[in-house]
């Protein structure tokens, strides 16, 4: 197992820094911005032969009793609890502080080793900006620059010194990562707690209270995932915080990245066109996917139908998608989402060969040709074969096939998603056409060899 550093601090010390340079990655947003973190935010590093799991957590405020600083600092103890080693990150610049002094109280208590990083320490006297805080009662603090890194790999070597060096057989396996996306507010929080059946991550009945993509390993039916809760995608318009500007670039990465999109809509409220630009997005980005309307056990008979009547409408791009009507809320229909889920990744990792392919290709030529071009003469498709997954694309060779309508097109997409039940993923089928090489425009310039000879001939006599 690896062991799990924590980063523990108040707000605006650069916990979120620290970890991206723990992690080398950004995947944690970072801004000159008190409490821009409020979730866990969890990360891998290593650091010479030893791997570990690192936490960034929100700003602390133990003394919080309600709201949002109250569901941050709860957060934090959370992780506490799940830690090996915690790494009290405070502001060498600014010196110890009153909430510095009671978050080292609760850290005290600890039976875990606690290390004090005292960052911005660049360019000050190391023992003169590190003497303040031996008043912590942690031990010898340590001055470290996240920013740029100086101090950082020996705070973590002392953080590991206690952990054997890992087996050969700890490698990280590749897991399927489901992003959980959507408009505001419609119950992507809840649903990642209702799936793991822990408070997991923040859900507070506020828009916009998730700010940055959270990794969740997760476990169900004895097969692993990681779960990606994202902010609320709003209309461009609507977008005017720098804070919510980054979390929607995270929120488009975080799609990008996954294997599976999970889309979650509000039956409370009308299907929108923000709900159809961001299933647009997936598609685009060649992702696959699973719509779960949320909230359906609040609404009558009526209201059920006119859901379903709105979704036809305005999401029939989405024909190769699972619906499913479940209630984050009390955990119903969670089972069978997951299951789709699973059918998804497949279908998006899904291997075609090539023999088979080519069989359902001139099998469905055969049921039906493709239309004449000009009414003169006929594409000729010859074979095809698998040019990547995830989403999964099929390569059509073949004589003319520009000229194939986009009905043709849409029919064998159907025909080869029937055949290798590719639900729940999008399809894209490339067409390669071969050319003539004689038909060239060097060649129609040399035209008739025997028009050649004719004109030299006369030429000479």
């Amino acid at each position: 197992m690896k062991p799990t550093l924590v980063l523990v601090g108040r707000p605006n010390v650069g916990k979120s820094t620290l970890f991206n340079r723990l992690t080398k990655t950004r995947d944690a947003i970072v801004a000159d911005l008190p409490g821009l973190t409020r979730d866990r935010h969890y990360g891998h590093g290593k650091v010479g032969s030893k791997p570990y799991l690192v936490v960034d957590t929100g700003g602390f405020e133990p003394l919080a009793k309600d709201g949002i600083f109250h569901e941050m600092a709860r957060q934090t103890e959370q992780a506490i609890a799940e830690a090996d080693a915690v790494v009290f990150v405070v502001d060498g610049r600014v010196g110890i502080t009153a909430q510095d002094k009671e978050i080292a109280n609760k850290l005290r208590k600890l039976e875990r080793p606690v290390l004090v990083a005292v960052n911005k320490a660049e360019g000050m006297k190391h023992t003169v900006v590190a003497a303040d805080f031996y008043e912590l009662g942690l031990g010898e603090p340590f001055p470290v620059s996240a920013t740029h890194g100086d101090g950082v790999r020996d705070l973590v070597e002392m953080a590991l010194a206690d952990f054997p060096e890992p087996d050969e057989d700890d490698a990280k396996d590749e897991t399927p990562r489901v992003a959980i996306v959507g408009r505001p507010n419609v119950g992507k929080s809840t649903l990642i707690n209702a799936l793991m059946g822990e408070e997991r991550v923040i859900a507070f009945d506020m828009p916009g209270t998730t700010r940055d993509a959270i990794f969740v390993d997760f476990e169900r039916n004895g097969r692993k995932y990681t779960l990606i809760d994202t902010a609320g995608l709003r209309r461009r318009g609507k977008v005017f915080e720098a804070v919510e500007k980054f979390s929607v670039v995270k929120t488009l990465q975080s799609i990008e990245d996954a294997n599976v999109v999970v889309l979650v809509l509000d039956a409370d409220q009308d299907i929108s066109d923000q709900d159809a630009h961001i299933a647009g997005f997936v598609v685009e980005s060649g992702r696959s996917l699973v719509v779960a309307v949320n909230k359906w056990d609040s609404l009558d008979a009526y209201r059920r139908e006119r859901i379903k009547v709105d979704l036809e409408h305005k999401l029939k791009f989405l024909s190769f998608a699972t619906f499913h009507y479940i209630s984050a809320l009390k955990g119903l229909g969670l089972e069978k989402l997951f299951t789709s889920v699973d059918r998804a990744y497949a279908a998006a990792m899904a291997k075609l060969p090539t023999p088979k392919l080519t069989r359902v290709l001139l099998d469905a030529v055969a049921r039906q040709a493709p239309p004449r071009h000009g009414g003169i003469f006929r594409p000729k498709l010859r074979y095809a074969h698998q040019g990547g997954s995830n989403p999964p694309l099929i390569v059509i060779h073949g004589n003319a096939l520009d000229s194939l309508p986009e009905s043709y097109r849409r029919y064998l997409e159907h025909t080869f998603r029937e055949v290798f039940k590719l639900q729940g993923t999008p399809l894209r089928v490339q067409f390669n056409t071969s050319h003539n090489p004689f038909a060239t425009k060097e060649v129609r310039k040399i035209g008739n060899p025997r028009d050649t000879f004719y004109k030299n001939r006369e030429k000479k006599s």
